[in-house]
């Protein structure tokens, strides 16, 4: 097995798979002006495997695979900062807008083969998927949330709705139901499918549920229905920058009695090990550093975008101004000390593998969100509405009589009006427009809802006795003295 290359990749997607959008079956999505961009930007990362900084994006596993280094499971502190800058260097091909490139899943499947005993009778299973996954360096979404239909309702009265097992053969099992929401789901290869780690799977009731697998994108009886595309939208790449190329396209998947093989299957009905995988993979531990570099980078931009916007605006020496911008600079340095602490101060999980410590990707967790609606304040109250002071396409650019009207009443402090137009696109383009917006909801709830990522903060802090040692703490102060006066400690004889 071989890394794909940006050509293998385009291939690897014209499979015909069930991609539906706007009434109607996209027949090739590579080509379809919905997706082929966003699909052009991902072939570029597999080049760049093979190109100029493949030394720094790629090394070989223990089987002599040439991989992404993040795509195989880390030994070292070395092997953590070295994956760390693959994935930095793969987040500025993007500027940091593509939550989901393939490196996100890598965050499970590089510690699928070290960790395969977990599933027991699958263990095989396991240990074939890293070993394709690494060796082909294919490119996963996964889908782990049932649609918010009635949560009222137990999970195993939703069989209607929710994916669950409806039939097994000797060839695999036979699943039907929703998954969402499958990020760049319709430019992926495969989905991995679970519930959440959340869910609560009722031993005896809930068996058919408690189901994780693997499904190619083009596995009879999957479908994909796709939100509408940002990409196609775009007018133009002056007028859309970001999302004419960048668009990760969430999908709805759609198991209508499909048949999973059974090389495919992780999990079969076991309630405990259908969830549990979570915390014994590491995955939170490695897709918070992922997704944390990413955001570094994002802000890299941000901040480069403000600045530039301020000196257009003649704004750049007052005091407001020149606070909201050290204030995002500091967000920027503050992710860069996370996802570093990260990297350098790991621990060794029971598989023998180094990952990034939880409690530090719990705190990541919980910054994230607040991070970037940070960002958007920050360039929303600095620039105001100059984003908005822009012209309705290209197309007035290229007109004489509408140039010269543009030329004379759009010029800025710092730059002609061509270039101050270009530079407002881009910065609405990430802030304000309908793919900003997206990109809002997306940083805000990836991982989680705003109450379970702090339950779990705390369930962890609980589990590590980090909880316990606060208290002993608190305790040891309190220790110090009673009603009577200094107890102990060098006030004792004051």
């Amino acid at each position: 097995m071989t890394l794909m290359t940006g050509n293998d990749y385009l291939d690897s997607l014209r499979d015909g798979r069930n991609v539906y959008l706007g009434g109607e079956r996209i027949a090739d999505v590579t080509s379809h002006r919905a997706f082929r961009n966003a699909a052009r930007s991902i072939a570029s990362l597999y080049d760049a495997l093979h190109g100029e900084h493949r030394e720094r994006l790629t090394a070989p596993d223990r089987h002599g695979q040439v991989t992404h280094r993040f795509f195989k499971p880390s030994q070292s502190v070395d092997d953590l900062l070295s994956a760390q800058d693959a994935i930095e260097l793969w987040s500025k091909m993007t500027y940091g807008f593509m939550g989901r490139t393939p490196d996100y899943k890598a965050a499970f499947m590089s510690g699928l083969e070290a960790g395969a005993d977990y599933y027991g009778d699958f263990r095989r299973n396991a240990v074939d998927w890293y070993k394709r996954f690494a060796g082909n360096g294919l490119y996963l979404n996964h889908a782990i949330i049932n649609p918010p239909l009635d949560r009222s309702k137990a999970i195993h009265d939703m069989r209607d709705v929710f994916v669950h097992v409806v039939d097994e053969t000797d060839r695999g099992i036979v699943v039907s139901g929703v998954k969402m929401l499958a990020t760049a789901g319709a430019l992926t290869n495969a989905t991995f499918v679970a519930p959440v780690a959340s869910a609560l799977l009722e031993p005896g009731k809930a068996d058919d549920f408690a189901v994780v697998f693997f499904a190619r994108m083009d596995n009879p009886g999957l479908s994909l229905m796709c939100r509408p595309s940002y990409e196609a939208a775009a007018t133009s790449p002056f007028d859309a920058p970001l999302s004419s190329r960048f668009d990760e396209n969430d999908s709805v998947l759609i198991f209508d009695r499909a048949l999973i093989p059974w090389e495919d299957v992780l999990v079969y009905r076991d309630v405990k090990r259908a969830t549990g995988f979570y915390a014994a993979s590491g995955f939170a531990n490695l897709y918070n550093f992922q997704s944390g570099i990413r955001l570094a980078v994002k802000l890299e931009l941000m901040i480069g975008l403000l600045s530039l916007g301020t000196h257009a605006n003649g704004t750049q020496q007052f005091r407001g101004i020149q606070a909201a911008l050290g204030e995002l600079i500091s967000l920027w340095h503050l992710l860069k000390a996370i996802t570093s602490a990260m990297a350098r101060d790991p621990v060794r999980t029971q598989a023998g593998v180094v990952v990034p410590k939880l409690e530090y990707a719990s705190a990541l967790r919980i910054q994230v969100p607040q991070i970037w609606k940070r960002v958007r304040e920050l360039m929303e109250t600095a620039l105001g509405g100059s984003p908005l002071v822009t012209v309705s396409g290209a197309a007035d650019l290229l007109d004489p009589q509408v140039k010269g009207l543009i030329d004379a009443y759009y010029r800025g402090a710092a730059l002609e009006p061509e270039q101050r137009i270009k530079l407002f696109k881009l910065i609405w383009d990430a802030t304000g427009s309908e793919f900003g917006s997206r990109h809002s909801v997306y940083e805000t709830h990836y991982s989680g809802n705003f109450d379970q990522i702090r339950l779990d903060s705390l369930t962890w802090a609980t589990r590590f006795g980090q909880l316990a040692d606060c208290e002993a703490f608190a305790q040891r102060c309190m220790d110090d003295y009673d009603a009577s006066g200094w107890s102990r400690g060098p006030w004792l004889h004051g």
